[in-house]
């Protein structure tokens, strides 16, 4: 059964070093998972018996497109009104638990591995109704809307359902999962899945304007960040500028499996 990883929560021991793989630079920034803690959620208005491990946020002169938040819904917890933004877009992916997404008279159960795109400008509940905590990821981007392009449409899928395409010569060791198609150009941000097999690696320092939000499913790896090879592994969480140059090979013998968004398909505003 896959699993996919999230912030543990909860508090080292006093016997713990403080001394970690923490860093924040001018090209990028490595979260790990375990300084992802309690003391550092927050709760949200909106937002019952729900916390959030917020990841990445615009910052200017570093990435500016996009918020990644780690949500933990208690037993009963979600919201009515979750996101305060009316023109943002959001995208939820499930890591354990399950929670009842409402959009008009639909209600969706979303389990583990489910994916979700909400469209800006649509109404949205979201609440856990099991006996069990629920985590999901969940990233939101203002939408910029494109001259003569249509806006994007509610979808919702499952990690199951999304095949691998495999990157060319490969031989499958690199492959991603799109949920959403790269033609669709009513998408100015794509949230897609990258495996790598054991041994895989990107084979060059890839180097473009796209900014990131690399969050660690599940696997290890050593991971190109600008200058330096980090490593990395379950619950970690990378944040990259634009033109940051990245790479990785995957180590371990499971497969190294990553949550990944990127800004796309729209002008640069001059």
């Amino acid at each position: 059964m896959t699993t996919y990883a999230f912030p543990p929560g909860g508090l080292p021991d006093q016997s713990v070093s403080p001394v970690g793989t923490a860093v924040f630079t001018q090209a990028y920034a490595v979260i790990p998972a375990d300084v992802q803690r309690d003391i550092v959620t927050s709760f949200l208005p909106g937002w019952v018996d729900t916390r959030a491990w917020i990841l990445a946020r615009p910052l200017s002169g570093f990435a500016e497109t996009f918020a990644q938040y780690a949500m933990e819904l208690s037993p009963k917890g979600g919201s009515d009104d979750p996101e305060p933004e009316t023109d943002a877009q959001a995208i939820l992916f499930v890591a354990h638990g399950t929670a009842h997404l409402t959009i008009g008279a639909d209600v969706h159960v979303l389990r583990a591995g489910s994916y979700a795109y909400i469209p800006p400008g649509v109404r949205w509940t979201l609440w856990n109704r099991d006996d069990t905590p629920c985590g999901l990821h969940w990233i939101r981007k203002r939408h910029e809307q494109a001259v003569g392009v249509a806006r994007p449409e509610v979808l919702i899928t499952h990690d199951a359902d999304v095949p691998h395409t495999a990157m060319p010569d490969t031989n499958g060791a690199w492959a991603t999962q799109r949920f959403v198609d790269p033609m669709d150009l009513r998408h100015d941000c794509h949230v897609n899945i990258v495996t790598f097999q054991p041994g895989g690696r990107i084979p060059f320092a890839e180097t473009h304007v796209m900014e990131h939000g690399l969050y660690v499913l599940q696997g290890t790896a050593e991971y190109l960040l600008n200058t330096d090879w980090v490593t990395v592994g379950p619950g970690d969480f990378m944040w990259l500028r634009a033109f940051c140059p990245q790479a990785c090979i995957a180590t371990g013998n499971e497969p190294f499996r990553y949550l990944l968004y990127k800004d796309v398909n729209r002008h640069v505003p001059l």
